[in-house]
């Protein structure tokens, strides 16, 4: 069974840093195009960073300089570092993994298994 499990949310002041984590355990993890992806009270789920089994990445524009997104395969982690965060970063965000690998793409209806989420709050 696939699993993924978010760490590494918090609250932080505007200009902080946090690094999210995503576990993956149950399948073949450095197979497949991963992304994170967040979504704030009232609006949809929207991609913020992606990167394919190659590790080739793509960033939304809202993040792109700020947010960097990685993976270890020997640990099964993706990671998202975060950096000058703003209050507009707020949301819950989510890893997910797609069911293909040569490319990534930030629409999360690309995507079919999720984390469970984790809570992102940066006050200004």
């Amino acid at each position: 069974q696939v699993q993924l499990v978010e760490s590494g949310g918090g609250s932080v002041q505007a200009g902080g840093s946090l690094r999210l984590s995503c576990a993956a355990s149950g399948y073949t993890y450095n197979s497949y195009s991963m992304g994170w992806f967040r979504q704030a009270p009232g609006k949809e789920r929207e991609g913020v960073a992606c990167i394919d089994r190659d590790g080739s990445t793509m960033y939304a524009s809202s993040v792109k300089g700020r947010f960097t997104i990685s993976k270890d395969n020997a640990k099964n982690t993706l990671y998202l570092q975060m950096n000058d965060l703003k209050p507009g970063d707020t949301a819950m965000y989510y890893c997910a993994a797609a069911s293909f690998g040569g490319y990534c793409v930030l629409s999360p209806y690309s995507y079919n298994t999720w984390g469970q989420g984790t809570q992102v709050t940066v006050s200004s």
